[in-house]
């Protein structure tokens, strides 16, 4: 018979990976707000929602008009990229030399727009995707396949963003009007372009994220609510625009909630992670890979 500390050191650890697979999708929501952040120097306060109506469109794709998963995903990624591009185009652009503070009014408007917009259109109706997908049993612990799949296609979505701000033109305009702003004349770059493409990217990397999240939360106005404030957190900590710093800040939220989980309710973890992030602001107010002065 196993003893008690066998049994908690197997629910530790199946915490400590659930903690892991749920870091790869917090890290793929920091890298698109980051990305927007660390080029376009503005904070999409609804970035959340952008993930939001994503979820609806894989509903919709999925149980209105019965497309398979796998072909209703690419559609998703495309609507959100492209209502990304339009956020930036309507909103974001005519702000860009407005003070920081009416930018994040407008995003903050563009959140209460769309939730309001998904209530009148879908209701407040809680709505499943329909798919069940199994469980793997590993001797005494069990992991969801959900969890599992979304923690690869995150890794593969955040491998092909490095690969494409590495290897590619575009992308290392990108990586260097994100170090340096004063350079894109000198390259030649045309910053309106490049800010288009850098929010297309993002509401890309949003849309990627609701296709994975919508196989793991039902279907409503505020879903954004479960994972948009954390997102920012986890920014805010690691660094706004700070790629790696918030990389490495999703897996420290991913853990603490869920550990904190493990030994009390889930809610509990977030509580946690709120307390952790306040904490933080006071050890390292300007991030986690911040140097000290």
């Amino acid at each position: 018979m196993q003893s008690f500390l066998d049994i908690f050191d197997i629910y530790l650890l199946e915490a400590v990976i659930n903690g892991i697979l749920l870091g790869g999708v917090l890290a793929l929501l920091a890298l698109g707000l980051n990305l927007i952040f660390g080029v376009i120097d503005v904070t999409w306060i609804c970035y959340a929602e952008l993930v939001m109506i994503g979820m609806y469109g894989m509903y919709y794709l999925v149980q209105v008009f019965h497309l398979p998963y796998w072909a209703a995903a690419p559609l998703v990624i495309l609507l959100v990229a492209l209502l990304g591009a339009a956020l930036h185009f309507l909103v974001i652009a005519p702000l860009l030399t407005a003070p920081p503070i009416n930018q994040l009014l407008a995003t903050g408007g563009v959140l209460f727009i769309l939730q309001s917009f998904a209530t009148v259109a879908f209701g407040i109706d809680f709505r499943n995707l329909g798919i069940r997908l199994p469980v793997l049993a590993l001797g005494e612990m069990n992991f969801s396949y959900a969890r599992l799949l979304s923690f690869a296609a995150a890794l593969v979505g955040m491998i092909g963003v490095y690969l494409f701000l590495t290897r590619t033109f575009t992308g290392t305009a990108i990586r260097a009007i994100a170090q340096d702003r004063q350079i894109m004349p000198l390259m030649g770059v045309d910053p309106k372009r490049i800010y288009l493409v850098t929010s297309a990217i993002g509401g890309g990397l949003a849309g990627l994220a609701a296709c994975l999240l919508v196989l793991q939360y039902d279907v409503h106005p505020f879903v954004g609510l479960s994972f948009g404030p954390i997102t920012f957190l986890i920014c805010v900590l690691g660094g706004l625009g700070n790629f790696i710093g918030g990389f490495i800040a999703a897996f420290v939220f991913a853990e603490i909630i869920s550990l904190g989980g493990l030994f009390s309710d889930l809610e509990w973890g977030y509580v946690l992670a709120f307390a952790f992030f306040i904490v933080m602001m006071f050890i390292r107010p300007a991030g986690l890979l911040a140097r000290r002065s």
